[in-house]
Order: C-alpha cells, then sequence, then structure tokens
C-alpha cells in the first residue's frame, strides 16, 4: 500500500491541463465492443480505473492498441464470449465498477451477458436496478445468482420500447443507451441522465451509425439500426478534476490557470465556487484563479445559511461536493453540505475534524461547515483516504495544512488522478510518493 507524505503550506504557481474525463472514458471504451471496426479514442486518462477496463476489455478479445500517451485504438472484431464464464474475468470484474457498462453493448450485439457484482468506492449502496429494468423493457431475461454474486442477461432480441427510468442514473442510461441502439424498432427512454458524459456518448454513437436524438435532455429518442461502424472519439477534460484545481488554488492561497478546461461541458461548477466566495476569470476556455488570502460564503436573500446540494445535471455533480466541503473550512461563514445520493461519502470529515476543521455531521447525508476564514491552519496528520473523491480533498487539507502529513491507501487517489503528486509538484507542490 503506497502514501503521500506532503510538507503543507507551499503556495503554488503556474498552469495545469486537466485529463481526460474518466467516467466518459469508462462509458466509450465499453462501446467499442458494439461494433467489430476500429474505434479510436484520444484523451484516455491514464488512471487506474481506466488502465483496468482497458485490460479487461483486452483479455476478452478486443484488440488494443497504445498510439501515443493517451491515445488508443481499439478493435472488438474477435470477441471471446466463453472468458465471460471464467474464475479471472470474475476477479477482474469484480474490482472494477465500470464493468458493469460491458452488459449493454454485449447484450446488443451478441444477445448475451454476464458480469460478478462490480466492486469500487464504498460510499454507500449503488443499486443496478436501473439497468437491468431497462434492458428487461427490451426484451431480455435477467437472473442474479446471489450465490457467486453474479449476473446474468440473455435476449434471443432486443425491441425498443418506451420506459420511464426509476432514477436519472449516469451508468444506466448509458447501458440502456448502448444496449438500444442494436434493437430492432425505436427506443425512447424518459428522466434520462443528461450529463456531459452522456452527450458524448450519443455524439460518438451517432458517428458510428447510430440514430438518436434528444441528445442533451432527459428525453432520449433511439432509432435501431443493425450495425455500427469505427469512428475517432475525444473526450472531455474532467469536470470533477478541474473543480479539484480551483478548490486547491483557493485553499492553499495560489494563484493557478486551468488550461482548456471545455467552459460550455462545466455546467454550475464555476458558479457553485463562486458561492463560497472564490473569485474566477474565464479566459477564453481556460480558469483563471487569483492569489486570493480570503474568501466568504454566500448567503441566500433572507440572510439564510448557504445550502449545497448534488442533484441531477444541470445539477452539482455529487462527485465534487468532498472538495467543496474541504475548501468551506477555510472560508469565512457557514455552509451545509447535503450529500443526497451516497450515504458514506461524508463519513471522511472526521479526519478533517481530527485536523482542525470545524464540521457537525448532522446525520450521514448532511454536514454543517463552520470557516475558519484563514485565522486558524488545519493541522498536520496521519490519513487513509477511503475513496477517490474523499482522496483529492484530503490532498487538498493537508496541502494546506501547518506541518507534514501522510495518506495512505493513495491506489484510491490513483484510480482517478494521473500522476497527480508529479503534476502538483511541477507547479510547487511538496508531495513525497512512499
Amino acid at each position: 500500500m503506497a502514501s503521500f507524505r506532503i510538507e503543507g503550506g507551499h503556495r503554488l504557481s503556474g498552469e495545469i491541463h486537466p485529463q481526460g474525463a474518466k467516467n466518459e472514458a469508462l462509458q466509450i471504451v465499453c462501446a467499442t465492443l458494439l461494433t467489430d471496426k476500429e474505434v479510436t479514442i484520444h484523451g484516455v486518462p491514464d488512471i487506474l480505473d481506466v488502465n483496468n477496463l482497458i485490460q479487461l476489455i483486452g483479455r476478452l478479445g478486443c484488440e488494443v492498441t497504445r498510439i501515443g500517451a493517451s491515445t488508443y485504438r481499439l478493435k472488438a472484431e474477435h470477441i471471446d464470449l466463453s472468458y465471460l464464464k471464467t474464475e479471472e474475468y470474475k476477479a477482474h470484474g469484480a474490482k472494477l465498477r465500470g464493468s458493469v457498462m460491458m452488459i449493454g453493448p454485449l447484450l446488443a450485439r451478441f444477445g448475451q451477458a454476464f458480469i460478478p457484482q462490480p466492486g469500487g468506492d464504498k460510499i454507500g449502496r449503488r443499486r443496478l436496478d436501473t439497468h437491468f429494468q431497462g434492458f428487461v423493457s427490451l426484451g431480455a431475461e435477467f437472473d442474479f445468482d446471489a450465490e457467486n454474486s453474479c449476473y446474468n442477461v440473455h435476449a434471443k432480441k432486443l425491441t425498443g420500447k418506451y420506459m420511464l427510468l426509476d432514477e436519472a442514473s449516469v451508468t444506466g442510461t448509458a447501458n440502456i443507451i448502448m444496449a438500444a441502439v442494436l434493437a430492432e424498432g425505436t427506443t425512447t427512454i424518459y428522466n434520462a441522465a443528461c450529463e456531459p458524459y452522456i452527450q458524448q456518448l450519443c455524439l460518438m454513437l451517432n458517428r458510428m451509425g447510430a440514430k438518436i436524438s434528444g441528445i442533451g435532455s432527459n428525453l432520449l429518442n433511439i432509432e435501431g439500426v443493425t450495425e455500427l461502424v469505427g469512428c475517432e472519439h475525444t473526450l472531455l477534460p474532467d469536470m470533477i478534476e478541474i473543480g479539484s484545481f480551483i478548490g486547491l488554488a483557493a485553499m492553499t492561497k495560489s494563484e493557478l490557470t486551468i488550461k482548456n478546461v471545455r467552459l460550455d461541458m462545466l455546467g454550475n461548477i464555476p458558479t457553485t465556487f463562486h458561492k463560497l466566495g472564490i473569485k474566477l476569470e474565464l479566459r477564453g476556455d481556460d480558469i483563471y484563479i487569483p492569489q486570493q488570502e480570503h474568501y466568504q460564503i454566500d448567503t441566500f436573500i433572507d440572510g439564510s445559511i448557504m445550502t449545497l446540494a448534488d442533484a441531477p445535471w444541470p445539477g452539482l455533480t455529487p462527485d465534487l461536493l468532498s472538495v467543496l466541503l474541504v475548501v468551506a473550512t477555510q472560508a469565512e461563514g457557514s455552509v451545509l453540505i447535503h450529500q443526497k445520493m451516497f450515504e458514506s461519502r461524508l463519513f471522511f470529515v472526521d479526519k478533517l475534524i481530527d485536523m482542525g476543521a470545524k464540521i457537525i455531521l448532522c446525520d450521514p447525508h448532511r454536514a454543517t461547515v463552520i470557516g475558519m476564514n484563514q485565522e486558524m491552519q488545519l493541522r498536520a496528520a496521519q490519513m487513509t483516504s477511503p475513496d477517490i473523491r474523499a482522496g483529492i480533498a484530503l490532498l487538498i487539507a493537508a496541502m494546506s495544512a501547518q506541518g507534514t502529513s501522510t495518506i495512505k491507501n493513495i491506489e484510491q487517489i490513483d484510480r482517478g488522478y494521473v500522476h497527480i503528486d508529479e503534476r502538483l509538484n511541477a507547479l510547487g507542490a511538496k508531495i513525497t510518493r512512499i
């Protein structure tokens, strides 16, 4: 188990380029299974979760060629479905949450799919009902082997149908879209997730020959086609990493420029940081964060305490709440952080309290942060990263703290952030990988 040793109190300066979007990459890689033609993907982040998924589909028979630092060519011409029944597949698939999005493409193209119960962050219940209800609506039969914790789904033919999703699940929507593009007839998905990642997936599938309309809304219409072809696709910059860098600049009183952020796809992320009092300048497609000694949390019009809550797009992404919570600890004022989706994601706040932060954990979903207005620096601490987003939040806290901190289990951070220690050290951080 690797660790970071972080010498806090250093201000950063310079420019940083965000990596390709992790969540989009997982969907796009799975979508290459829909065709036997070559698909080239640019901007693929060199992180554990994405690398493990690429290796997994490679073991399944997909031809994988890395043709650049962040560019892959994939050709799923010779897929070995028998591999799905091997113990090796069960072991590798169970460790990776993104493996669940292989089901839709495999079901659409081969009429069957099998995956072990997927892993991922331990942040609370992450049910898969939406995925399988969608497959059943298209005509598939579904079985869950409770003894072996495995999902089986198969269909002689998929037929388009109107469906109203029980929740606007991003991965569920992606999975159903990928199954529906090769189904017979027209599929209508209402209450579909419409995150930029879903928009990107739909645009890529259309370039491959799919017929999807309503992109960017929660009402998608998919006219099934008989086959898809290859294409080239470039991933968006990772909005969660962009938000993490904004928070890091504020906490460390640093001057940073985040390059090529695709402002049109960031939704209300810049606005949310404005609510915490953080100054941002939008320069073309870059975000400039000036050095700021203090930042004050806004209040609602009636003077009541600011509340930041996650919501389906275009609401605030839940993946940024951990970062926003940490940033609020050094602001002037108070804020209620309401994590609606996952009931275990706020449990890392006890580590921040040990560092001197003033946080009241109201219940598993809500925490009130009383900002210290930079009057009292956080203390260094020994910590363990419980998940990707809490891990980066703890790293930000440690970089702003007085003294030297240690974060263990940094494999969690590596799952979502490309060489984060090297990139931040180039800006002036003091992070040692142990």
